[in-house]
């Protein structure tokens, strides 16, 4: 009988990406720097007693699906690309939740970044 485990977490941290984002013309004719955090849980069951890949939540193809996405795209508004960039981190059936949080960087005059965070969590 398998043990009850807690949910494993992925975190992708920082991952830097250039996109159009934003409602200016300056915003819409180049490409801004926004870092992107996502963390996921799953129930890691089969992968802690296994050596194969098809027993693990693959992180780098949800990796290169977020980038292929934000950087093949533009986006008016930073909560679009943030529910876009979640529905990606939330795609796979054994993902129990998923938080996203991007940064658009140098958004504000005073401020390092202008971030929107969003979150999913599997019905029961």
């Amino acid at each position: 009988m398998p043990h009850p485990f807690n949910d494993a977490v992925i975190r992708i941290k920082n991952l830097r990406l250039r996109t159009f984002v934003g409602i200016k013309e300056e915003e819409i004719n180049n490409r801004q720097d926004i870092v992107v955090n996502v963390v996921i849980h799953y129930p890691a069951h089969l992968a802690r007693a296994s050596e194969n890949i098809e027993d693990a939540l693959n992180y780098r193809t949800i990796s290169k699906n977020i980038i292929r996405h934000v950087e093949g795209n533009r986006f008016a508004l930073l909560e679009k690309l943030t529910q876009d960039v979640l529905d990606i981190a939330s795609a796979h059936d054994w993902i129990t939740y998923a938080e996203v949080e991007v940064d658009k960087l140098f958004a504000l005059r005073y401020a390092d970044s202008v971030s929107i965070s969003m979150s999913y969590r599997k019905a029961r």
